[in-house]
């Protein structure tokens, strides 16, 4: 991956329903250029999916943002487990850290019983051994748009 192509990548991150010629004109290339990068990416395992999020400060439809702290069962592999976590509603992003925990889950959820039924599927589905979760309040700052 060189400069271009993480440029294409904080643009998706923004924009994943970016056309190839819009995308082409922000980072200097043509639209087919840009779409064989992003095919290439694609190919090459760096992009899984497109799916673009909405800054919970933005969200006028409700709804919980939450961070989960999760450390997994001995016998569930990391690979198991983002299998599973991949099926489970409102999951929006998966971090394998390093530290106390194995994972930081960010999810949506509806209410306090979505909450509830996604930490219980987590752990019934996908091998969590304990979680640990934290409710967003308020984004206090927008992250950073993609390098100009």
């Amino acid at each position: 991956m060189d400069r271009l192509d993480r440029e294409i990548l904080g643009i998706l991150q923004q924009d994943a329903r970016i056309s190839y010629r819009d995308l082409g004109v922000r980072v200097g290339l043509s639209a087919n250029a840009a779409a064989d990068r992003v095919r290439r990416m694609r190919r090459d395992g760096v992009i899984r999916g497109f799916t673009t999020l909405v800054d919970p400060a933005a969200d006028s439809g409700g709804g919980l943002v939450v961070f989960i702290d999760v450390t997994l069962r001995l016998d569930t592999t990391n690979e198991e487990f983002e299998q599973q976590v991949a099926k489970l509603p409102g999951i929006t992003e998966v971090v394998h850290v390093t530290g106390e925990h194995d994972y930081l889950v960010r999810a949506r959820a509806a209410d306090p019983a979505a909450l509830d039924m996604l930490l219980r599927r987590l752990k019934r589905d996908a091998g969590v051994a304990q979680s640990s979760t934290r409710i967003a309040l308020r984004a206090a700052t927008r992250p950073p748009g993609p390098a100009s």
